[in-house]
């Protein structure tokens, strides 16, 4: 998944796309190139406002050089003033004329207006869960902490693998944003204690691993923590003069301990109140919650009723033709998924859960990216050259982080794009399916649309930034598994194709354990089991996926729903167009960046009209 879908921002970049080909502009004065000096506008705020995300694409620099040593604002006052702000976004946009705008003007206008009102409508009418600081879904997180949401992973995170560390004033920026941390803490213990007392609050066995990452963060002395280590090598890497590990370890020890204490503590007093509840229905007006979560990580109208009904009839669809695959390889006792599990646990499946193996796995996703990288320009019109790294989830997170999220590489190229996979244990890893899971994330996954989005010039730069559509961006990599596929990549492989299917399954049994679980009250256990049952992956693997869905309602469907989608539009594209379809065209809409599925249909229409 796209790392926690944030609303991406970069300004100042004049001089960042003089240096490409030029920019695209609307003839002065018409309506759209309005239209344009007001996204730009809001880009610029929405950058004021995310530090972070100005430092991963490497465009805090110039004007904006001091957002390198600040941290969003994670309060609770925050979240309301971003929520206001969006509202008041609104009113600046209809002062644009839609009747004077070109159909790219129209589709900018109705992508923005579709975010913003989401945004708004859902943060005025439920003002608690995490602010928009950070990676976030707000204003549909409900929980300020949890083992995937709070300060006190995602800085850390952030801090270690998108902070630069090249000159004494990056490392000095660094020491900045470390002392920023501990406020940052106390923002969302603040908040976490004002939820609770409303009823909000995480499942009890969230809390437990939320409490163990936060008590593994706090056990090193300060000069031993990841946070100061992080820093000091870094420096010395680069060979910066400088104290910077003792410099490092007096904040943390004089600091960010206190802070993390203080959130130990107010955790471990709420503990008591939590339940095993896994479902969002359980909070105040939960079913409006998860109704309004499910639209827009979606971004359709159907019900949670409808979602449910859909993933059970693609389970079963998707069992039959995995049980046709399994019988064709000798996999003929017991039901699809205890067939899948046992060739999952296979030795010649299997990866050593080593150093030497981990590795040994890393390089061979990296192989296979490139190897799909050089399939690409038979489906694509728009080649970039962004680089692309498969790399470890760091260890210090792995134990809440999720099985694998990718980051983008910064403009300047001085990062690549990044999929992360989590080898906590590599038997939860088996080989026949890793394949799938790299064209996801990396190419022609996430990766490949996030670079084509970023480096087309014919849109503005908020909506080839994106605005944070789930469905749009899910279903594309999931699309991009099937388009792996069609390109011929397991044509050598049998049983990467049964690991494409077990993926789309997999992606199936979402919908239906996310709206049984927040909809439907199903317990946690249940949906564990009937996943594990119908997948046959690992059981310890499907727990934090069902502990990830228990934190982020609705999300989990975006997947299947977005490429149930992308695909019902390229087949009936086909059958428009007939022989003037083109592939290449169709995938020309990811120059376009995020959007609505609503707006997508009629986005395509518009490429292959009747």
């Amino acid at each position: 998944m796209l790392r926690r879908q944030f609303l991406q921002g970069v300004v100042a970049l004049a001089a960042v796309l003089a240096a490409s080909e030029g920019r695209a502009q609307p003839a002065s004065g018409s309506e759209d190139a309005k239209l344009r000096a007001l996204l730009d506008a809001f880009f610029e705020e929405d950058l004021d406002g995310a530090p972070e995300f100005a430092t991963a694409l490497g465009l805090d620099v110039g004007a904006k050089a001091g957002l390198r040593s600040k941290l969003s604002d994670g309060s609770s006052a925050g979240r309301k003033d971003w929520v206001a702000a969006h509202r008041a976004r609104l009113t600046r946009l209809a002062a644009i004329d839609g009747a004077k705008l070109t159909p790219a003007g129209k589709t900018d206008r109705d992508v923005v207006a579709y975010a913003y009102t989401r945004v708004a409508e859902g943060g005025e009418r439920f003002t608690f869960g995490e602010s928009a600081a950070g990676f976030s879904y707000a204003p549909y997180s409900p929980y300020v902490v949890s083992q995937l949401s709070g300060a006190y992973q995602s800085v850390p995170d952030f801090l270690d693998s998108q902070h630069p560390v090249k000159t004494a004033s990056d490392a000095e920026a660094y020491l900045a944003r470390l002392a920023a941390f501990p406020a940052a803490l106390d923002a969302n213990t603040a908040g976490l204690r004002a939820d609770a007392a409303r009823g909000v609050l995480a499942p009890d066995f969230a809390l437990d691993a939320t409490l163990a990452q936060l008590t593994k963060l706090r056990a090193p002395a300060g000069a031993q923590s990841g946070l100061a280590l992080s820093l000091a090598g870094r420096a010395t890497a680069a060979g910066i003069a400088g104290d910077w590990a003792a410099r490092a370890a007096a904040i943390v020890d004089s600091s960010v301990y206190p802070a993390l204490d203080r959130q130990i503590a107010a955790l471990k007093a709420l503990r008591p109140t939590a339940t095993g509840d896994a479902g969002i229905w359980k909070i105040p007006d939960g079913d409006a919650f998860y109704a309004g979560a499910l639209a827009f990580q979606t971004t359709t109208r159907k019900s949670p009723d409808e979602v449910h009904r859909l993933g059970l009839e693609q389970v079963a669809d998707l069992s039959a033709r995995l049980d046709v695959l399994l019988k064709a390889q000798g996999l003929t006792t017991g039901s699809v998924g205890e067939r899948l599990t046992t060739l999952s646990k296979r030795p010649d499946q299997l990866y050593p859960n080593t150093d030497a193996g981990r590795a040994e796995l890393i390089a061979a996703l990296n192989a296979q990216t490139e190897d799909m990288r050089a399939r690409m320009p038979r489906a694509f019109r728009t080649l970039p050259k962004s680089p692309v790294e498969v790399v470890r989830v760091p260890p210090d997170i792995q134990d809440g982080a999720p099985n694998g999220y990718a980051t983008p590489p910064t403009l300047d190229g001085s990062r690549p794009g990044r999929f992360y996979i989590n080898l906590k244990d590599t038997a939860e890893w088996p080989k026949f399916a890793l394949p799938t899971l790299t064209y996801h994330e990396a190419l022609p996954g996430h990766q490949w649309e996030g670079a084509i989005a970023l480096e087309a010039t014919d849109s503005s730069i908020l909506r080839r930034a994106g605005l944070g559509f789930a469905a749009y961006g899910e279903g594309w990599a999931l699309y991009a598994e099937q388009l792996a596929l069609e390109l011929g990549a397991y044509e050598d492989n049998p049983l990467g194709e049964i690991g494409f299917l077990q993926s789309m399954q997999f992606r199936a049994v979402r919908l239906v354990v996310d709206t049984g679980m927040h909809a439907k009250r199903w317990s946690r256990a249940r949906a564990t089991d009937y996943m594990v049952e119908t997948t046959g992956m690992p059981r310890a693997r499907v727990q934090r996926e069902i502990d990830r869905y228990c934190i982020w309602p609705g999300q989990a469907c975006s997947y299947k729903i977005g490429h149930t989608e992308w695909v019902r539009l390229r087949e009936e594209a086909k059958v428009r167009a007939g022989s003037r379809f083109d592939l290449k065209t169709f995938h020309d809409v990811l120059r376009q960046g995020g959007m609505p599925l609503v707006v997508l249909e009629s986005v395509v229409q518009g490429l292959f009209p009747a």
